[in-house]
């Protein structure tokens, strides 16, 4: 079994930066993929930005050269650098693995931008 901690979420002027991170915990050897995924209300899911176990990233248009995936293997952590922040970014954040081809999702961090 897996479990995901997400934290780094908050209020921020539209403008501003905030860095999210989620720390994988439990039976794992390796992490072969990490991302990001947003929910903003009344819409779906979506997908922000992943990761592979390669180093190969993924960004949605939405937030290309605004947000940067990264993560660290040794804490099984994965981070999202969000700079210029938008209204529109306003959402509850979610971060997803995959674990010996299993999907593991976080309970999501909120992240307000205000005007």
């Amino acid at each position: 079994q897996v479990q995901l901690v997400e934290s780094g979420g908050g209020l921020v002027q539209a403008g501003g930066s905030l860095r999210l991170s989620c720390v994988a915990s439990g039976s794992i050897f390796s992490i072969d993929f990490m991302g990001w995924y947003r929910q903003a209300p009344g819409k779906q899911r979506e997908l922000v930005a992943t990761i592979n176990s390669g180093n190969i990233t993924y960004y949605a248009d939405s937030v290309k050269g605004r947000f940067t995936i990264s993560r660290d293997n040794a804490k099984r952590t994965v981070y999202l650098q969000m700079n210029s922040l938008k209204q529109e970014d306003t959402a509850v954040y979610y971060c997803k693995v995959i674990v010996y081809a299993m999907d593991y999702w976080g309970k999501g961090t909120l992240v307000t931008v205000s005007s």
